[in-house]
């Protein structure tokens, strides 16, 4: 439903020098997440701005990509210009095979 109104990515093209932003509760996020990526929850993110870098690629992902395209539209209207949303979040991240893990570096989950 948002998608063609903000800017998007392929999780396949995430690559290590991209800042992925997880907007996912602190429930999803504990029960699995990407490896480097850094866990802001959206009800959260208007008040921890400052820790979402401006001068690099960022890539915003949740659970499936409603809450991420919201995010990105966010940060767009905020003076973010290098932002997209991960298309079809962390179901699509655990579908190409890409790694989910907990805090304490085990296999993790989607939920």
């Amino acid at each position: 439903m948002f998608g063609s109104q903000v800017p998007s990515v392929p999780v396949t093209a995430i690559d290590d020098d991209t800042y992925l932003l997880d907007v996912r509760e602190d429930d999803e996020w504990a029960a699995g997440h990407a490896p480097g990526a850094h866990h802001v929850p959206m009800m959260e993110l208007p008040a921890r701005l400052a820790e979402v870098p401006t001068d690099r690629e960022v890539a915003v992902i949740c659970r499936s990509g409603g809450r991420s395209a919201q995010v990105v539209g966010y940060l767009l209207g905020n003076g973010w210009e290098q932002v997209r949303n991960a298309d079809g979040g962390m179901r699509q991240w655990v579908a190409v095979g890409k790694p989910v893990v907990t805090g304490d570096g085990q296999p993790g989950q989607v939920i």
